[in-house]
């Protein structure tokens, strides 16, 4: 009897402490819309990780497939030395998913469900902005991605993607408007450009936008999530599966690099699964793009032209069910070799490359959101090649949806929870 008696304190005491370990879990309701918060995170925190020289990826990979060369996978960590600080500067945000630097320092924020925001780099919110058609946001779907013309200080364009519906089924779409002079309406919103054709499906619209010295809009699509149609990747009569090179107006950026007649002349690079990220090296003037890859194998890509980037013919990574993808190979004549691939995911999203002088090791260096992964990657290139690797806000247990540079040289993050996130002095 005596015996029970301790095993039944033991089991209360432990009951007692789980239930006092749990507390303060739940998370704090959203600030009402136009609210401003500053929530400081250390230095200390926001760099745990692992030590440099030994690899930033330690669980366990989701596939048994082999890199093609070194360090094509599992670089060695690095670490900033510079004693930048992050806060969180504003929540509330519902659902945003691309993040436009404005000129005068603030920021155009695209929500999924289908409106605009302007927020100020102190984190006040604008109101909701009118001038936008019906989008689909079911599933991954919505108002998307946001790009400012490069002569938005005199013309105030503003380019969008979003996942147009029509009873054909829906498609990524590009378009453009003006932001009104009060940022009140989006004027004249104008469809330029549609990723023919309409399809039935609630996901993989790619839809990064990437803007090229002239003016031209590179645009990513992705291969609508659905097996029966990845073939279209591989074909050039359609917009599913590729990247795109569009004028303002809508029409193929020059002449198809594509060595194929028939191909749509917009088509600038293709088999791809579903691109998310997608900018221009601020030296070299490359194009580069994340994406995402299934059950492993997220890549990270040199886009070149007339390129094929091998989706589904290859791949590292596997269906979600844990079969191969095609006949389970890595490597193909006349498909390109990622970058660097990340097993298990980093499910990358919008991402920068950082060009400003004010944390100087940072120079040229790649920052990618990482939604399953939570957190922020930060990408060290040489000749093309990744030679290392960084986390941020790994401790936040945030889906990083985009990443863009803000004027003042900070690094400014949205999220799917909608809370803005600053890194930087």
């Amino acid at each position: 009897m005596k015996k029970i008696r301790v095993l039944l304190m033991v089991l209360f005491a432990v009951l007692f402490i789980t239930a006092c370990g749990n507390q303060g879990t739940e998370e704090a309701p959203p600030a009402e819309e136009g609210s401003t918060t500053k929530e400081n995170i250390t230095t200390e925190e926001s760099n745990e990780g692992k030590p440099e020289g030994t690899p930033v990826e330690t669980a366990a990979p989701e596939t048994d497939y082999e890199p093609a060369f070194p360090e094509q996978t599992r670089v060695n960590a690095v670490k900033t030395e510079f004693d930048y600080q992050t806060s969180k500067i504003a929540e509330g945000l519902n659902s945003p998913w691309g993040i436009a630097v404005l000129p005068d320092g603030s920021f155009a924020i695209t929500e999924k469900g289908g409106s605009l925001g302007v927020m100020s780099p102190e984190g006040n919110l604008s109101g909701v902005i009118a001038g936008f058609p019906e989008v689909d946001s079911r599933g991954q779907g919505g108002l998307l991605d946001v790009k400012a013309a490069p002569d938005f200080a005199e013309s105030r364009m503003l380019y969008f993607t979003f996942s147009e519906p029509s009873e054909e089924g829906n498609l990524t779409a590009v378009a453009k408007g003006r932001l009104s002079d009060n940022n009140t309406a989006v004027e004249n919103f104008t469809v330029i450009y549609r990723a023919m054709p309409y399809y039935e499906s609630e996901g993989h619209f790619g839809s990064r936008i990437a803007l090229d010295p002239e003016g031209n809009l590179f645009i990513s699509t992705g291969d609508r999530m659905d097996s029966a149609n990845r073939r279209k990747v591989q074909e050039f009569d359609n917009g599913h599966g590729k990247i795109l090179h569009i004028t303002p107006d809508g029409n193929a950026a020059g002449e198809s690099p594509i060595e194929n007649e028939e191909a749509n002349p917009e088509i600038y690079s293709y088999g791809h699964r579903n691109v998310q990220g997608l900018d221009i090296h601020p030296e070299t003037g490359e194009l580069w793009a994340s994406e995402m890859g299934p059950e492993g194998g997220d890549e990270l890509n040199l886009i070149l032209p007339g390129r094929n980037y091998g989706w589904p013919l290859v791949s590292y990574g596997v269906e979600y069910g844990g079969q191969p993808v095609g006949e389970g190979i890595t490597e193909m004549e006349n498909t390109e070799q990622p970058v660097y691939y990340w097993d298990p995911v980093l499910a990358p999203s919008g991402m920068t490359f950082y060009s400003s002088d004010e944390i100087p090791e940072w120079k040229n260096n790649l920052f990618i959101g990482g939604l399953r992964s939570q957190h922020i990657a930060r990408i060290v290139l040489e000749d093309n090649r990744v030679v290392g690797e960084e986390r941020f806000l790994e401790n936040e247990g945030e889906r990083f949806r985009d990443v863009e540079m803000g004027q003042d040289g900070a690094l400014y993050s949205i999220t799917d929870n909608g809370n803005l996130y600053r890194i930087g002095k």
